[in-house]
Parts: structure tokens; sequence; C-alpha cells
């Protein structure tokens, strides 16, 4: 289990009631906004609007929400065409290696400020490629353990087309390819299991050990600042902090 699944395991029991919900929200839309711009409305054929559809519900976004976003993509002359994706690469104190997916509608500003906060917190900002080889896109479904038959979990995980399951603390982690996040989803979902989140990730291949635990704040304030930044989609970093310690700087 990496450091960072621990971190997103954290995160999503924190909630959206942790976060600025209209903030997140907004992030949610914009990248339904985009995907149904570049790939059309259907989610069915376009991958991505899939995704972020999934995503946006894992933090309980609004039907209506999502409809509104779909709809305003797809049409003629939204603010979705002024947005791009665009990917930041680089390292956090112990030469962590952090990927960072951003939405802007101006590189100019989201560049300086995400070069900026890697300063800030003891990184630097990398040129393309520097880190994304260590990195490699899954489909994620956080379950929870309470009252879980392991044993029927991998089943039906599975035969839904997932790769792995592993336990972390109280919670399972269901891995699977990207393109049968939806069907692993809707399985699981039909075997009455607690679904705590559904997204795609990017799982480090090799982990960065940090036990000190002002080191391990210093990594944590930094992908946090990130991660607040309006124009951050994910943040992505192979740390491998033990629980109590990201437990503690979290809290």
């Amino acid at each position: 289990m990496s450091g960072h699944s621990k971190w997103s395991t954290i995160k999503h029991k924190k909630g959206a009631a942790d976060a600025k919900r209209g903030k997140l929200f907004s992030k949610l839309s914009r990248a339904i906004m985009v995907a149904a711009k570049e790939g059309g409305a259907d989610p069915g054929s376009n991958l991505a609007l899939q995704n972020a559809i999934e995503k946006a519900r894992s933090y309980s976004m609004p039907k209506d929400n999502i409809e509104r976003a779909i709809a305003k993509g797809a049409g003629e002359g939204t603010d979705g065409a002024a947005f791009e994706i665009v990917v930041y690469e680089g390292y956090g104190p112990e030469g962590v290696a952090v990927l960072v997916e951003a939405l802007t509608d101006n590189r100019n500003r989201t560049a300086s400020d995400v070069r900026h906060l890697f300063t800030k917190f003891g990184g630097n900002l990398g040129a393309t490629g520097a880190v994304a080889w260590q990195f490699e896109r899954r489909g994620v479904v956080l379950v929870s353990a309470d009252d879980v038959d392991e044993d029927e979990l991998v089943l039906a995980a599975a035969d839904a087309g997932a790769d792995d399951v592993e336990r972390d603390g109280s919670t399972f982690v269901v891995s699977s390819a990207p393109e049968e996040l939806t069907t692993v989803r809707a399985a699981l979902e039909a075997a009455g299991l607690e679904l705590e989140s559904v997204g795609l990730s990017m799982i480090p291949k090799i982990t960065v050990a940090i036990a000190d635990e002002s080191t391990a704040k210093q990594v944590v304030r930094l992908v946090e600042g990130l991660e607040d930044n309006d124009d951050v989609q994910d943040v992505y970093a192979n740390f491998d902090i033990p629980e109590a310690v990201l437990e503690a700087v979290v809290s």
C-alpha cells in the first residue's frame, strides 16, 4: 500500500465537509465540462467524461450539478473551451515525486502558482517527464471494511474485472484498469457494499519512505497547498509515511 493511497483514504474519510464544498464542486464541474467539450456528452462513448462523473459522484455532487456541467460543456461557445489540461511534475522534500494535474485558462498564472508552492515547501518544479514514469494510472474504489467479508469482496471485484484488492486499516482498496472502473463500481454497489470513493488515480510504482514527522509535515503541506489551488484538479505523490505519523500530521 503506497503512502499516497493512505493519504487518499484519509482525505475521503474527512469528506467534503472539511473542504470548501462550493470550491470543490466548482473544480469537479470544470472537469466534467471540459471532458464533455472535448469528447461529447455521452459518458458511454467518452471515458474521460465517465471518469469525471464517477469522481463527482464519489464526493456526493448533486445529479443536477453534474447534468448542468455536461450540458454546458457540450454546448457551443461555453467556458469549457477556455480551459486546457496541463500536467506539472516536480520533487518534494526527500526527493518525493509529485505529479500535478490542472485545468487552467491561464498557463502562466498556474505555472507561477505551482512553482511558488514547490519552492515554499522545500521542493522544486521539474521538466515534463521528470517523474511521470514513476506512476501508473489506475481505477481505484475505496470500500468501507465494516461488516464486509473479504473473500466475497475479492470474488465480486475479480468477476467485475478488478486486478487487486488490498486492505488499509478500515478500508479496502480495489484497483482496476481505468476502462473497467465503471463496471467494478456497479458490481460492488450491486453487492450492497458501502463505497467511500471512486475515481482514477496515478499509483506510484516506487515509493519514498519518510518516518520523520517534520519532513512528513512539509510533504503534506506541499500536497495540501497544491490541492487548494483553484486550477489544480489532482495531486499525486509517491511518499510512504507510516499511518500513525500521517494521521498526526493531517490532524
